[in-house]
């Protein structure tokens, strides 16, 4: 779970520092990441069954999932990494929104609690000074929430395929996925006008390295250790992403934060802890 979330937390790092476009990045990071899948498959024969079928439900999925991946990147490249990566991180209270509205799933005290200091801390962090706020930077906070709701929607339809189709593999499924939503980034690259140009070998080492390790290995990790442990642990364990990003974001690309604004990161991530808390008393874990 530890080594799981460290890799998760890179990602957004690994997206600034391949300097290509979002849409590019996103469509190596598919890339990438379905090169790997493909060769643990090959090494796992269990693990590819399934694989054959269903592809017309993953093609929603991967539309879904090219949609986060499009908002996440912009908003990365917007307000950084940590920034960015902590506001994708809300999608536990869309989990749990659209449970209570369409599901009519009931809420705990956690969820409370979780929502109400996520909302401070977004106002800490955000909207005190909104209104002179750059305009590119507003964009990007906007974004990054709009990443939580498309993040939320792609594990709803993944996991509720799954449970349909219980004889296809999740890492099976996972394959179609990726291979849909690189070819759908892939088109959306070529509409915005960018080439699939990788300026050099430092760039595509990141750009491996965010398919490679941060997509494939840090999901394997998350996933094999979330059935073996309390959900207390898990949403303690899965804060390492959002805070880890947020600390690389300070070394690498120098993100300043005033005290307040420190304080509403701290309170944003106690809501995140107890929204985890919230989801993983009602459903199956996921990454994030």
């Amino acid at each position: 779970m530890i080594l799981g979330a460290c890799l998760l937390s890179f990602a957004p790092v690994f997206v600034r520092l391949a300097e290509v476009p979002p849409t590019t990045a996103g469509f190596y990071r598919m890339l990438f990441g379905a090169l790997t899948l493909a060769g643990i498959l090959l090494m796992r024969p269990a693990l590819r069954a399934g694989w054959r079928s269903d592809w017309g439900a993953s093609v929603l999925i991967a539309a879904i999932f090219a949609v986060d991946i499009w908002f996440w990147h912009r908003s990365i490249h917007y307000i950084g990494p940590g920034l960015a990566t902590l506001l994708a991180n809300f999608q536990v209270f869309i989990l749990t929104l659209i449970g209570v509205f369409f599901l009519r799933e009931r809420v705990g005290w956690r969820f409370g609690t979780g929502l109400g200091c996520a909302t401070a801390g977004l106002w800490l962090l955000f909207g005190r000074e909104w209104a002179v706020l750059p305009p590119d930077f507003r964009l990007g906070v906007v974004f990054g929430l709009l990443t939580a709701v498309a993040y939320a929607l792609y594990i709803l339809s993944l996991r509720g395929f799954q449970i349909r189709r219980g004889d296809i593999r999740t890492e099976a499924r996972l394959v179609q996925v990726t291979v849909l939503c690189g070819l759908m980034l892939g088109g959306l690259n070529l509409l915005e006008g960018n080439d699939f140009t990788i300026p050099n070998l430092e760039s595509l080492v990141w750009l491996v390295a965010l398919g490679g390790l941060c997509q494939v290995g840090g999901w394997i990790c998350i996933t094999r250790g979330m059935p073996v442990l309390p959900a207390a642990v898990v949403g303690l364990f899965l804060l390492i992403q959002p805070s880890g990003s947020m600390v690389l974001d300070v070394l690498f690309f120098g993100l300043r934060l005033s005290p307040l604004e420190t304080a509403g990161a701290v309170l944003a991530l106690v809501g995140i802890y107890f929204g985890f808390r919230s989801v993983a008393r009602r459903a199956p874990r996921e990454p994030v």
